[in-house]
């Protein structure tokens, strides 16, 4: 797997949180292999304690199975570079935003067939807002045309949904904005 973890920018700039950064965030998400966990943006920090590793995890969604996966792999891949005591942390607050993938982890999904989320999550504090518009197209990860439809609100997994396209036929999942 490709990684780009020396430019994401939450990578620490001390050397030493730096190399503890670069390992955890090898570890792929377990339900899509080919997105590293920081790609992801659910890796969201690291620290000692003393001795022990602290890394900082946060689900896509709070009920996300992957994330007892996620941990011991985060804990096996540092225990493989000497560090035995690690400590994960998962962090519900602030909620996991799609605005926190990097564009290289989009580009990631959209190879591996899933269409990455169009656009900004849109959060601000205060009461939500109602968008009346019409959705924007979503693009076919396949064959790049916006003539798509909406099989049904929740695809592989609750943070995606499914869409078929209509040029090309081929039935795909596309990565929710949240």
């Amino acid at each position: 797997m490709s990684i780009t973890t020396t430019n994401h920018p939450l990578r620490p700039q001390d050397t030493e949180l730096a190399r503890l950064w670069d390992i955890a965030a090898q570890v792929p998400d377990p339900e899509i292999p080919v997105i590293s966990i920081a790609d992801l943006g659910i890796l969201r920090g690291v620290a000692f304690e003393g001795n022990t590793v602290v890394v900082t995890i946060t689900p896509t969604y709070s009920g996300c199975p992957a994330m007892g996966t996620i941990t011991a792999d985060v804990v096996d891949a540092l225990k493989r570079e000497g560090f035995e005591n690690t400590r994960v942390d998962l962090v519900l607050h602030p909620a996991w935003s799609t605005d926190w993938m990097t564009e290289h982890g989009k580009e990631k999904l959209r190879e591996y067939g899933i269409a990455p989320p169009q656009g900004m999550s849109r959060r601000t504090s205060g009461p939500i807002l109602l968008n009346l518009a019409p959705p924007t197209p979503v693009t076919c990860p396949h064959c790049h045309s916006t003539n798509t439809k909406l099989i049904s609100q929740f695809g592989s997994t609750s943070c995606k949904s499914l869409h078929t396209c209509k040029d090309c036929f081929e039935p795909f999942d596309y990565f929710k904005v949240h």
